[in-house]
């Protein structure tokens, strides 16, 4: 099941975990994947700390950071200049939707109510990154060649979540060295092509660079269905929800359990991008026929971010979301990365099992090449 990647990377499975999770990426080096720490919602005071944290606890193992750099944002930004700048309409939406769901402020500060994406931000993000033993970066929002080229030139294998061919050319044409092909079925920040499709198109440009196939994968047949398609390895996301390691908010736990694949849905209420997300009724009133179209990056933040730092922290269950892909189908009780993982192990093996017996009973057998060969005779 060892791809070419598992071998560069020195990694057992091709196992590509994503999460913000510090427990959850010690975890997943552990039981033999490649884990994936987010760092696009911690504070740029904090990233040090976390950064140390996290390469004590998991030593010689290989991970990566994943950052976001969206375009169009403010070189510096401050959430009080921010806040006076948004439109009175969208204020007295959010207003009324704090009246009518009774949203308390947050019990405490967050990325979400301190901070504002910005260039300075993203500055802050990049030296930080650049400093870590991450043996790999990347970027699931924006192509930055001056980090792309820094990073190579540190022995960084550079990453870059895609979701067309048109963005793969332009990171192929700025040396990133493995395209992760994320398909519509993701959750967080996707594109409009589903997986099984976009995954291909990317294979057939990607050359001789390796590409991992990310979007709506819980299964070890996905993984599996992934390499048979060109990839080399899953990328996965919204599994690790449902670990006991994520620390999930109880009230959002119970969501990604009860949840269908259909009760996902891609909203801008968010971030102002479009991001799947596990549906609440937050995320419906921001689809009912009397409310705004939602700011752009980064003012839908600005505008309700204390308001998902409130859901978050005060377990609400009546409006708690998260981003989160079709793959929640997979989620069904709350368990542990290694049992996760050693199910994906598994059954990648039994669809590996499948596939051979498929074959041998495709394949003519003695009694019927004899009778072809007398047939032949005649």
């Amino acid at each position: 099941m060892r791809t070419p990647i598992c071998e560069r990377l020195g990694i057992k499975y091709p196992i590509f975990g994503f999460s913000h999770s510090i427990d959850v990426i010690v975890a997943i080096a552990e039981a033999g994947g490649f884990p994936v720490l987010g760092l696009a919602r911690e504070e740029p005071d904090q990233l040090l700390t976390i950064i140390k944290h996290v390469e004590e606890r998991i030593g010689s193992k290989p991970y990566g950071i994943d950052i976001m750099l969206p375009a169009n944002v403010p070189q510096q930004a401050s959430l009080d200049d921010l806040r006076l700048s948004l439109p009175s309409e969208h204020v007295a939406f959010v207003d009324g939707l704090r009246k009518r769901f009774s949203v308390e402020p947050p019990t405490a500060a967050s990325f979400f109510t301190t901070q504002v994406r910005s260039e300075a931000m993203f500055d802050e993000q990049t030296e930080a990154i650049l400093g870590s033993n991450a043996v790999a970066v990347a970027t699931a929002v924006g192509l930055r060649r001056d980090l792309i080229e820094r990073a190579k030139r540190q022995g960084k294998m550079t990453f870059s979540l895609i979701g067309s061919v048109r963005h793969a050319r332009k990171a192929l044409e700025m040396g990133v060295e493995v395209l992760v092909a994320q398909g519509y079925d993701a959750g967080g920040h996707t594109g409009p092509v589903g997986t099984l499709s976009l995954v291909p198109q990317i294979v057939a440009v990607a050359g001789d660079t390796p590409v991992l196939a990310a979007g709506g994968i819980a299964t070890g047949g996905q993984i599996l269905a992934a390499i048979a398609m060109g990839a080399q390895g899953g990328w996965l996301g919204t599994l690790w929800l449902g670990a006991k390691e994520n620390h999930t908010p109880s009230a959002l736990l119970d969501r990604l359990i009860n949840a269908s694949s259909e009760d996902t849905v891609i909203t801008r209420a968010h971030s102002g991008k479009p991001c799947r997300v596990v549906r609440s009724e937050w995320i419906d009133a921001w689809h009912e026929a009397d409310a705004p179209i939602p700011l752009k990056m980064p003012l839908q933040q600005v505008l309700t971010g204390d308001v998902f730092s409130s859901i978050h922290q005060r377990n609400n269950n009546r409006l708690i979301y998260e981003a989160a892909g079709q793959s929640v189908f997979a989620i069904n009780r709350e368990t542990t990365i290694s049992d996760q993982m050693n199910l994906l192990v598994h059954e990648m093996e039994v669809s590996w099992s499948r596939m051979k017996r498929c074959e041998s009973k495709g394949r003519p057998g003695r009694d019927s090449e004899k009778t072809s060969a007398q047939q032949s005779s005649l």
